[in-house]
């Protein structure tokens, strides 16, 4: 009988295998790969980047090396290896673009498809939900229940709102504003903006 050997420590939270990577544990890097190479390679599958997908993974990874100390929240580590992964696949597609073999042109096929830019957009929001999913349940009660009847369509009127809570008119929109506040710096939603807006620079 064949037993599967996996990296000690591959079932531990996300938050401590980072953690102890940044403390130099190989077997915490190890659990960590593991466990997030499926998403990186499929990334390069949408990209069609034949032996070059090598290359990108091996980017990738080098670059989570030199920041792991900088993520403030490992819940988003999905999304920075996402937006770096497609950041590195793209400039790889570039890069074969401007300088196909010798005696032939890049193949239409290495290129990605629109089927596979939509499935990369649908990755992205998926992450985007379920990032505000998170920040959203860590709301306290009354802010979630505030911003549940902001949210509806069509909009209610703020008197309504109003009736509904037992709250002044006038505080609805400072409290609205908070809320959004507390949203964007929770630190699921601060962690894919910071990813995006590196991959973006």
């Amino acid at each position: 009988m064949t037993v599967e050997l996996r990296p000690v420590g591959a079932d531990l939270p996300v938050a401590e295998l980072v953690a102890r990577a940044r403390d130099g544990d190989q077997c915490a890097w190890d659990a960590l790969v593991e466990r997030y190479a499926p998403l990186v390679w499929s990334i390069c599958r949408q990209y069609r980047l034949g032996e070059d997908a090598g290359d990108v993974a091996q980017t990738v990874w080098l670059g989570l090396v030199s920041q792991l100390g900088a993520i403030r929240d490992p819940a988003a580590l999905a999304g920075w290896l996402s937006t770096t992964t497609r950041r590195e696949c793209a400039r790889a597609a570039c890069a074969a673009r401007r300088q196909p073999g010798a005696g032939q042109g890049l193949d239409v096929a290495d290129l990605p498809d629109e089927r596979a830019g939509m499935a990369d957009e649908e990755l992205l929001a998926a992450e985007r939900h379920a990032a505000l999913r998170q920040a959203f349940a860590d709301l306290p009660a009354a802010s979630r229940e505030l911003m549940a009847l902001l949210l509806v369509d069509p909009p209610l009127p703020y008197a309504h709102i109003s009736a509904r809570l037992g709250i002044p008119v006038g505080s609805i929109g400072p409290s609205r504003a908070r809320c959004l506040e507390k949203l964007r710096r929770h630190p699921a939603i601060a962690g894919l903006i910071d990813a995006e807006a590196r991959c973006a620079s």
